[in-house]
């Protein structure tokens, strides 16, 4: 009976989202930071770890130097995992490296730059039959399990249509000029890989969509914008998408959207009935039928799947959001991993897996392919 020990790669001083794995990996208490190689600079990195009150002789120069370095140290002290929490492009080569030395990995999003290595991880993974999980936080939230377990329970019947949009603002305006970190790589190519928006908050909204109606986008049409001067990646987007089922989509993406901070919104329409969530009141499950009246879901509430009730932490009434979303998505990895220790198997783990990384990687190179082709239909 122990917490599992998590290494970081990424995540140091200033880092938005290195903090926010902190903060959600620690909120279930079977979890705890032992080690990181926090940066590209040594002496950041050390310097980063010290600020989180680690012990400096494991605070990384690299994550080469982590993974070899905590590898040699004895079982009851190494770390269990590593999590990977930097730019785009710096998250294949330690994904690569941790599991070819035993390690499982949780990743940020998107899991690669290209499908090449989306697809070597996947085998990779396959190969050593070691856990990895991908951080899309929104499949954690409560209200999007329930609306997971209703479609697949049939309630809603045959899905016919599905609308989705994620519309932030905060890149309206050249923010990346002003030395903004978060804004600076972003734009970046060779950091963010060949979508902007597109990678950052479309792969969000393709995940989303994917888990709540547990079907596959099949082809999608793609109108990829730059509206930023000088910027040479999309910061907003809209396609039409069609599903294996014959289902049809829209979808809409926007870091140009001013004023809007964080607005994604997912419809899903049935045969019976539709459902409603908003990211921005995460609480609330809208859903609307043919034959009673609208019925509004919480967490906690009556009439829930145990899917949604397992993911629900606090009492009806007291909000649960964002980290609690991400804590999910840690809570299920430390989970599956304890079962894993234990010579235990889960046939079907709950949180977004390296299939789903695969996934998200293919609609990101689908979209950039479909633009470039005055918005052809184009095959994930």
């Amino acid at each position: 009976m122990r917490k599992l020990r998590m290494g970081m790669v990424g995540g140091g001083i200033g880092s938005f989202i290195g903090d926010v794995h902190r903060k959600a990996a620690s909120i279930d208490g079977m979890i705890e930071l032992v080690c990181g190689a926090f940066s590209s600079t040594p002496e950041k990195s050390k310097r980063s770890g010290e600020a989180l009150f680690l012990p400096q002789e494991r605070c990384y120069g690299s994550f080469e130097e982590m993974i070899d370095e905590e590898k040699k140290r004895p079982d009851g002290d190494r770390m269990d995992f590593v999590s990977i929490v930097t730019p785009n492009h710096m998250h294949f080569k330690p994904a690569k490296m941790a599991l070819e030395n035993g390690f499982p990995v949780v990743c940020d999003k998107p899991m690669t730059l290209t499908v090449e290595e989306a697809e070597e991880l996947k085998i990779i993974v396959e190969k050593t039959g070691l856990i990895f999980a991908l951080t899309h936080n929104y499949p954690g939230a409560p209200m999007v399990k329930q609306a997971r377990a209703m479609i697949q329970h049939g309630d809603l019947g045959n899905i016919r249509k599905v609308v989705v949009q994620y519309h932030q603002g905060w890149l309206a305006t050249a923010v990346e000029k002003t030395g903004q970190k978060q804004a600076s790589w972003r734009v970046d190519p060779s950091k963010s890989g060949i979508g902007g928006a597109l990678g950052d908050i479309g792969t969000h909204a393709e995940n989303l969509v994917e888990f709540i109606t547990d079907l596959q986008i099949e082809e999608i049409a793609v109108d990829l914008g730059r509206f930023g001067e000088g910027r040479v990646l999309d910061d907003d987007g809209n396609m039409i998408m069609r599903f294996e089922n014959g289902a049809k989509g829209t979808m809409s993406f926007s870091q140009i959207a001013t004023g809007e901070e964080n607005n994604l919104v997912i419809r899903v329409y049935g045969e019976k009935g539709s459902l409603e969530w908003h990211q921005e009141n995460p609480n609330e499950l809208i859903t609307r039928w043919l034959d009673q009246p609208k019925k509004i879901f919480t967490p906690n509430g009556n009439d829930l799947y145990p899917e949604a009730l397992a993911a629900s932490r606090i009492p009806s009434g007291h909000p649960e959001g964002y980290l609690e979303a991400f804590a999910n998505v840690y809570r299920n990895f430390a989970t599956h991993l304890f079962a894993e220790l234990k010579g235990k198997k889960i046939e079907r783990p709950d949180y977004p897996t390296v299939e789903d990384g695969l996934r998200g990687v293919k609609f990101i190179h689908a979209a950039v392919e479909s633009d470039k082709n005055n918005s052809a239909w184009t095959k994930i």
